[in-house]
């Protein structure tokens, strides 16, 4: 029988710790499928930060460089200076990167660093207890949020692929999710053009990737899953908000 469908060769073939429901192991596999899609596994360093996100070097079998909570941007911002032939990008939770990295993705992204980012959100601090983060949507529970976020006291959701992409320094950025298959086609398509962005020296390209997080909403996988196409995506709307170059 012919073999239509296998584990990319940079994804290791080892048994996944994350919650069941979780987006972050779909997204390591399209990850890896530009950097076997392209051919560029031995010259690819990740900066990975804290949170979910950190584990990145238990699954993909390339170099990773592990960044201070919230600074992977302001990491991988010396490691492609210093080693301008590998392609590099941070890989980071909504929490690591729109709260405490704050600074150093919005400075990255205006420098118009040669660097790609995949940003995970998943509306919550998932791995410290699911505590409100600054994409927490509107009336959303957390456990800092019980009652609901209240935009009044708390400011409204960070829409990240929005604010960069009015950035001059960024050339391409886009938000994508993993809840059914006709999305899961899409976000392996605009990853793969973010990668090509940097393969180019085309600039700083970043891709939004949305997550569900069963443990922390309190949710069934299934139930989790729903949860993005009814509330999150019509939120945070999917697509291409920036292509500099028309790749």
């Amino acid at each position: 029988m012919k073999q239509v469908f296998s584990r990319p060769e940079s994804l290791r073939d080892v048994q996944t710790h994350f919650c069941p429901g979780c987006h972050h192991g779909g997204i390591h596999r399209l990850v890896a499928n530009s950097l076997d899609e392209f051919g560029i596994r031995d010259r690819t360093i990740g900066c990975a930060s804290v949170g979910c996100s950190v584990f990145l070097y238990a699954y993909l079998d390339i170099d990773v460089v592990e960044s201070p909570h919230g600074r992977a941007p302001a990491v991988a911002t010396g490691v492609k200076r210093s080693r301008p032939d590998r392609i590099v990008f941070t890989y980071q939770g909504d929490g690591d990167l729109a709260a405490i990295g704050t600074s150093e993705i919005i400075h990255a992204a205006n420098r118009g660093e040669g660097m790609t980012v995949i940003f995970v959100n998943n509306t919550t601090y998932g791995m410290t207890g699911g505590q409100m983060a600054p994409t927490t949507m509107p009336g959303q529970k957390t456990t800092t949020s019980p009652y609901g976020r209240d935009t009044t006291k708390d400011g409204s959701p960070f829409r990240m692929a929005e604010l960069l992409s009015n950035l001059d320094g960024v050339a391409f950025s886009a938000r994508v999710s993993l809840d059914t298959p006709k999305n899961v086609l899409q976000a392996k398509k605009i990853i793969n053009m973010a990668f090509r962005y940097q393969i180019e020296e085309r600039g700083f390209s970043f891709v939004e990737a949305l997550s569900a997080c069963p443990t922390n909403w309190g949710m069934p996988p299934l139930a989790a899953n729903r949860r993005i196409g009814e509330e999150m995506i019509p939120y945070f709307p999917l697509g291409i908000f920036k292509n500099r170059d028309n790749i």
